[in-house]
């Protein structure tokens, strides 16, 4: 075969709708698409660096731009071989349906942790109550978030129960409150069982001046005066005074000659 013939050959093949005068501008394309998607891709990692977005998410958006320029210059290149961009992006809108029918709940587990991690109802660190369990947040992932209980059992919940429920952050605020509720019999003087109640609240150091310890009496119950005592501490002393103040409570009661009730039923005979 002679030059002419083979030249002739090269210029007349063709594989569908690819021939080689369109194969060659469409490989110049994807070289330029190719820069170009790299030049982007540095401008969006600067700006995810720079951002104050959570670090969790900066592989993900990273992922995500880089899937999406892919996909945007195959359809450029498939337009300059000649291929039916419409057919390819209505093939890809099917394929992309079936998939997210079948990755559904992981899918909206991905959402409810994008939506966790934009809104930060907590941090790493914080207790709290989502999903139905309550535990110091330890991890915030895409799919799920761990907590550790208090009797250390890490676990796992899916972001999509946790962005789909009500959450309770009990590390949100720098200061929280003790609330007691202390029964005392219907014989021990008001006076009497305020003035103890308030000085366990005084035995505490860890317990704020400002709000003031509160006491009053809550209500009347079948056989027992039921007393709140509400009082303020800083966040990290919650429970270790919670607890001492309850011991507190019964040994003033007993210095203040406070007998503490509980349920008991009186029976009258009559002749």
């Amino acid at each position: 075969m002679d030059l002419s013939s083979y030249l002739s050959a090269l210029t007349g093949f063709s594989i569908g709708t690819i021939t080689l005068s369109n194969l060659l501008p469409a490989l110049l394309v994807l070289v330029i698409c190719l820069l170009i998607k790299r030049f982007l891709m540095k401008l969006a990692e600067r700006a995810i660096s720079s951002s104050k977005i959570d670090p969790s998410l900066h592989a993900f958006l990273r992922s995500s731009i880089d899937i999406g320029l892919l996909i945007l210059i195959a359809l450029i290149v498939a337009d300059k071989l000649g291929i039916p961009v419409a057919s390819l992006i209505a093939a890809l809108g099917v394929i992309g349906l079936a998939v997210s029918l079948a990755v559904q709940n992981t899918l909206s587990n991905i959402a409810g942790g994008i939506l966790i991690l934009f809104s930060k109802p907590f941090a790493v660190g914080d207790y709290v109550e989502a999903g139905g369990v309550g535990g110091t947040v330890r991890e915030i992932g895409l799919v799920y978030t761990k907590l550790a209980t208090v009797d250390n059992k890490l676990i796992s919940v899916p972001n999509g129960d946790i962005s789909a429920a009500k959450i309770t952050n009990y590390s949100a605020e720098p200061n929280r409150r003790i609330d007691l509720e202390i029964g005392a019999s219907y014989e021990s003087p008001a006076s009497s069982v305020k003035a103890a109640l308030l000085a366990a609240a005084a035995r505490m150091d860890a317990i704020l001046a400002d709000p003031a310890p509160f006491v009053n009496v809550l209500e009347y119950r079948d056989s027992q005066i039921v007393y709140t005592l509400r009082v303020w501490v800083s966040n990290t002393d919650y429970w270790p005074t919670r607890f001492a103040l309850l011991e507190a409570i019964r040994e003033e009661f007993d210095a203040h000659g406070v007998e503490m009730s509980y349920p008991h039923l009186n029976v009258h005979l009559v002749q």
